[in-house]
């Protein structure tokens, strides 16, 4: 029929589903590893990079919530869970009540910055050290090429 797109065959079903499955696997390790090494949860460092990453280690939590990706419901919950461990304070956004900021607390910069280099390094024995230089590239254009595909998808 005109419109309609052919189903993937056989060969890139069983690639779809060889990267899926191992990303998957990798992504378990890495959250395994990160978990156990510093205590904090793919979430928690996820939320305390882009903090300390952000002007004067502070963003809006709408911001945040896109920065990251994540929905705001969702990131309200975590935000609740790691402000009661000390990693992050909320403070209202100065000239506008309607959004609070989420501000990175030293416990949370301390936190973060100790378990950055063995996140580095799980990325390096999990990752890298498994792909030669040829493969990594090759990674690096496949990310390329869906994420904009993906973008342009959304957009259009």
């Amino acid at each position: 029929m005109p419109g309609q797109r052919k189903l993937p065959s056989r060969d890139e079903l069983r690639t779809w589903r060889e990267f899926l499955e191992s990303t998957e696997v990798l992504r378990g390790r890495l959250a395994g590893r990160l978990q156990h090494d510093t205590g904090l949860s793919t979430g928690d460092y996820t939320v305390l990079l882009a903090l300390s990453e952000a002007t004067d280690r502070r963003m809006r939590s709408s911001e945040l919530a896109a920065h990251i990706g994540w929905e705001r419901s969702r990131l309200s919950h975590h935000l609740g869970r790691m402000e009661r461990r000390g990693l992050i304070g909320r403070e209202e956004h100065p000239g506008d009540s309607r959004g609070a900021q989420v501000v990175l607390a030293t416990a949370g910069a301390d936190a973060f910055a100790a378990a950055t280099a063995p996140h580095l390094r799980a990325i390096r024995e999990l990752f890298v050290d498994a792909l030669t230089p040829a493969q990594l590239t090759a990674a690096a254009e496949i990310a390329a090429a869906l994420r904009a595909h993906l973008q342009d998808d959304v957009a259009g």
